[in-house]
This record gives structure tokens, C-alpha cells and sequence, in this order.
């Protein structure tokens, strides 16, 4: 690509705007320009790294046996209320009506519309296995889109959708998929990790997510450095701090503690340690009559030490919880406990409330928890001595640094990630809802089993500029950079040697299946140089009259800005080295 021909036009400073590294260097690099609230315009560099990240993923789906299709961005409204998911999408889905007043989606994914294709076109069992993928575009309609294109509305995405007999044949369409996820993101050259994750509103029950690893990310990747578990914060299994509850050693004692509504401030006040304190979390789950209106509302209280937080997910799961549940309210909270939150315990209850207690509140002794009165506390409280045996004991807590591993194998350790895909083990949750059934050996009607696997191609760039920078911009890893090598004549306006050098080089490199940019825009080497570290290319060759007069030139790898000088007549071989270190 000669650069005269090309279009970019990179900004010297960070726009006001851009909250994350990504979104800066994406816009001052000429790769995105907003048109609206979470929607983009992709600009030529942009779009060639988005191509790229597309042709690998396309070469490992049809490598590991997936089909490709094209499935339409509008979606009948018919599809998705034979889920359920119309209503259940809630307001990021979405909807339009046509001129005929027949409601669309615009689809976040499209589960249905594959199902639908399913049960048409695959009656027979010696037609399974099949895998379908597409790359589309989709849109979700996001209450507050941020983070440039890492949290936009409308996005690029793989997703494919596997189709089987049976369970083991669901089974090994998910590990087939497995791993050629990781070979697409060992291909793309990040950092990445494959972590147990919930199944969230897709549904199904084995779920991993492939997460980028990067400061910036959003979501907290748990693992264990000494052995293979690795899951995502909501999944990652909190095992007991404690192996047995100790004997009471403290009669229990109400003590007061004025405008001291915390654990941690009651753990300073008396003088304990934070985690022998118990803090108290009240839920309601609400139930209707026949008529539809509201019957009964239960409240639960849970335990948590006063060190650790809450994980929602864990409690969404929960028998009597699992069908959503909300925070009380103060009202509520004051009927049943007869004192306002701040100073609240199982001590004592009033009313029909459902106690929950986690894994190691479960076993702990002369622990320190509200008195449900008001700025006054209780220490020393015992189960079985001052309060029944929990009844439910149960992790409904976040694990933290320094946990023991749910394996057994070691500690858990704590880093920050991007999620950039996602594979689920659908079963029969959307077959069963849409008839999607097939002829077994028999000639008997059985439902397929499903699996769902998403890749998120506009985050992979994104998430690939957050863990890939410095403080001179994108340092792309070779297999997605817009340009694999930069050819950077300095004087070529002045000297017919550094022309026709460069030019040859640019055939030299061409002809090697190097993707190289020439630039020859009458730029000065300063300005120049600033933008191609801004861009992130891997390998710039400057092309001097000096240097070749010597039969020399100057390479430079992007990734750590390392200079080098090799032959004129090696180039080629020179830049594949250099291209061969950055991926």
C-alpha cells in the first residue's frame, strides 16, 4: 500500500471524550470516528485490523469443521416470543416495526434465527453434527455505552451454533470448539486466559470465557498459579476460611456503639479484628395470586464476614432466590427486624425470615454482629448457644487474593481481564422452546442438543490496544497490525537513491508476503515516525542516503522500540525475524 493512496489523519492530543487507553490511541490513530453514542464509523486502518482479526477466525472455524452462513442483522419479533426472550431482553434488545406495523429486533444474537434454520433444514440424524458460524454485526442497545468500541451498541461478532444427537455429542462439539478458541487467540498473539464462567441470560449449563488479560479490564479473572483452575469472579468457588468452628470462649454481650453502622467501624470501636465481625444483607423475593397482583413478600438474611462481599450471582442460584430476588427496602426492613439497617443480626428474629449464611460464617465462634436495635451491637455470639444452627449454608460470597484454591492445590490470585469471547453448552433450552427436533435411528422425534460460541471481533481490537501500548501509542502484535512493516524514506524529495531504494524494497518485501506500507507523502521524519508509533505497525525500515551508501539500513521493532541495522540485500529475511519476535 502506497500511503499517497490511502486515507488516515492521526490527532496529537487525547480527546476529551475517550475514557479508556483503547478509545484514545483508536481515535488519535485514525481507526474509529464516533457517529453516535456507541456507534463508530471504522476507518481504513481500523478496518484492515478488523479484517484481519476476521480471516483468522474464519480459518480455525472452517478448520475445525464449522460452517459459514450469513444470518440477517433484522429479526421477526415471532422468533423471539417463541423463547420468551421478547419480553425477557428487556430493553437493551432493540425493537422496531415495519411499515406494516409487524415488530423486528435488531439482533444482540441469534439464537432463534439458527434454531429456526435447525429444525428446517436438519431432520435426519445423519445430518448431525452440524456447526454454523457467521460474522455480523449486532446491536445492543446499552444504557450507558462507554469505553469506545470495548462497550459500543453496535458491534462485529462471530457466533456460531452447533447442533448434535446427543449429549456426548454436545460434549465434544463444546471441546472441539474449546479448543479452537484457543488456537484463534494464540493466533492473534494476546495474552489471554480460559476461565469457568456463568451462563447468564443465554442460558445453559458449562460456560468458559476467553478473557484478555489487561489493567484496564473489567472483569476479575480468579486462578490459581499452581494448578489449572482458572474462573471468572461470579463463578469462582469460596471455599470455608475456617476448617471447624472453634468452642465459644465469650459469653455474649450487647455493647453500644453510637453512629457506628459499619463492620469496620464497629470492629475499630471494640476492638476486634474486621473479620470477626458479621455483616447482614437483607433480600426480598416477591410472589402473585392467581389474579396477578402482589400476595407475599419473604425476606432472607444473609451473613457474610465483614470482610467480603456479596456475589449476586451465586445467590441468584439459590433454591427460593433463584427465580430473582431485589434488595429490601428500609420499611420492610424496619417490620421485620425493628430497627433500621446498620444494626442488623440473626439474633433474636421477628417474623418469618429466611437466614442464609455462608460458607464461613457457618463456622465461626464469638463473632460480633448488629443487635437490631438501634446503634447498638452484640459480641460474642455463638450458633447453637445464641441463635439456631443456620439452616442454609451455602457460598454466596466473592473470593479474595490469598483464598484457598477450590482444588486444593494452592492459593487463588486475583488479575484484571477483557472478555473477547464466550462458549456455551446450550442442551435443549432453545430447541425444546422453538420444536426443534430431528429423526433418531428409530425414526422417533428427539430434540437437539445445542452449544453457542461468540467471539467479540471490534472488542478483540480494543481489548488487543489495551494490553498492547505505551506512552507513543499502539504496539500492535504482527498478526492483526494494520501493516505488518512501514517503509520511511527521509530525504526522498532530495535524493533519486532514497526513491528508487525505497521503492525497491517495497517490491522486495511484497514479494516476500510482507503486508508493507510505503509511505511517501512528502512528510518530514519527525511527524512521520510519530505517526507510524502512534499507528503501532511492528517493523519500520528508515531509508536513508547515508546508511545506504553504506549497503545498510535501520529497522526498528515497535514493541519495546528496538533499533537494529541489517543488510540492504537481507531486508526481507531481517523483517521476518522482527515480525517473528511480535507476534
Amino acid at each position: 500500500m502506497r500511503i499517497s493512496q490511502f486515507h488516515f489523519q492521526t490527532l496529537k492530543e487525547d480527546p476529551s471524550d475517550a475514557e479508556v487507553i483503547s478509545h484514545k490511541l483508536m481515535l488519535r490513530a485514525s481507526m474509529i470516528r464516533r457517529l453516535g453514542a456507541g456507534i463508530y464509523n471504522y476507518m481504513p486502518l481500523g478496518l484492515r485490523v478488523i479484517r484481519k482479526v476476521e480471516n483468522i477466525i474464519r480459518e480455525e472455524m472452517n478448520r475445525a469443521g464449522a460452517i459459514e452462513l450469513l444470518m440477517p442483522l433484522v429479526q421477526p419479533a415471532e422468533l423471539w416470543q417463541e423463547t420468551g426472550r421478547w419480553e425477557k431482553m428487556g430493553p437493551e434488545l432493540l425493537r422496531v416495526k415495519d411499515r406494516h406495523g409487524r415488530e423486528f429486533a435488531i439482533q444482540p444474537t441469534s439464537e432463534e434465527v439458527i434454531t429456526d434454520i435447525a429444525r428446517q433444514e436438519l431432520k435426519s440424524w445423519r445430518q448431525l453434527p452440524k456447526n454454523f458460524y457467521h460474522i455480523q454485526t449486532k446491536f445492543r442497545d446499552e444504557r450507558r455505552p462507554r469505553f469506545g468500541v470495548m462497550r459500543g451498541r453496535e458491534f462485529t461478532m462471530k457466533d456460531a451454533y452447533s447442533f448434535d444427537r446427543d449429549v456426548a455429542g454436545a460434549e465434544r462439539s463444546y471441546d472441539a470448539m474449546f479448543a479452537c478458541y484457543r488456537q484463534i487467540f494464540n493466533r492473534l498473539g494476546l495474552r489471554y486466559r480460559a476461565v469457568a464462567a456463568d451462563t447468564g441470560a443465554i442460558g445453559g449449563s458449562r460456560s468458559h470465557e476467553f478473557q484478555v488479560i489487561a489493567e484496564t479490564g473489567e472483569d476479575a479473572i480468579v486462578y490459581c498459579p499452581s494448578s489449572d483452575f482458572a474462573a471468572n469472579m461470579e463463578l469462582a468457588e469460596a471455599v470455608a476460611l475456617l476448617s471447624e468452628r472453634a468452642l465459644p470462649n465469650e459469653p455474649m454481650q450487647q455493647v453500644a456503639t453510637p453512629g457506628k453502622s459499619t463492620c469496620a467501624e464497629v470492629a475499630a470501636l471494640i476492638g476486634v479484628p474486621l473479620n470477626r465481625t458479621v455483616k447482614s444483607i437483607v433480600l426480598a423475593t416477591d410472589s402473585t395470586n392467581e389474579q396477578g397482583a402482589a400476595a407475599v413478600t419473604q425476606l432472607w438474611l444473609l451473613l457474610l464476614r465483614g470482610d467480603h462481599d456479596l456475589n449476586e450471582v451465586k445467590v441468584g442460584k439459590i433454591e427460593g432466590l433463584n427465580q430473582g430476588f431485589r434488595f429490601a427496602n428500609v420499611d420492610e426492613i424496619d417490620h421485620h427486624f425493628g430497627c433500621k439497617p446498620g444494626y442488623l443480626g440473626p439474633v433474636n428474629l421477628k417474623g418469618s425470615v429466611r437466614v442464609i449464611a455462608d460458607r464461613t460464617v457457618a463456622q465461626m465462634s464469638d463473632f460480633v454482629t448488629g443487635a437490631n436495635q438501634w446503634d447498638h451491637h452484640l459480641r460474642g455470639v455463638n450458633w447453637g448457644r445464641d441463635l439456631p444452627e443456620p439452616a442454609c449454608i451455602v457460598d454466596i460470597r466473592n473470593v479474595v487474593e490469598g483464598d484457598p484454591s477450590p482444588d486444593g492445590r494452592g492459593v487463588l490470585a486475583i488479575q484484571r481481564g477483557i472478555e473477547v469471547g464466550h462458549i456455551f453448552y446450550l442442551g435443549t433450552k432453545y430447541s425444546e422452546a422453538m420444536k426443534a427436533t430431528y429423526l433418531d435411528e428409530t425414526g422417533k422425534p428427539a430434540l437437539m442438543q445445542m452449544g453457542c460460541y461468540g467471539i467479540g471481533v471490534t472488542r478483540i481490537v480494543g481489548a488487543a490496544i489495551e494490553q498492547n501500548h505505551d506512552d507513543r501509542g499502539i504496539a500492535w502484535p504482527a498478526a492483526i497490525a494494520p501493516f505488518e512493516a512501514v517503509i520511511c524514506p527521509v530525504g526522498a524529495a532530495k535524493s533519486e537513491l532514497v526513491r528508487a531504494e525505497s521503492e525497491a524494497i517495497y517490491q522486495t518485501l511484497l514479494a516476500a508476503g510482507i503486508d508493507v506500507a510505503l509511505d511517501d507523502r512528502d512528510e518530514r521524519p519527525g511527524a512521520m515516525f510519530a505517526d507510524w508509533e502512534l499507528i503501532g505497525v511492528p517493523v519500520r525500515i528508515t531509508v536513508g542516503e547515508r546508511s545506504l551508501k553504506e549497503g545498510k539500513l535501520e529497522l526498528l521493532r515497535r514493541t519495546g522500540m528496538v533499533s537494529s541495522i541489517c543488510d540492504r540485500d537481507q531486508v526481507g529475511a531481517a523483517v521476518k525475524t522482527l515480525l517473528a519476535a511480535t507476534a
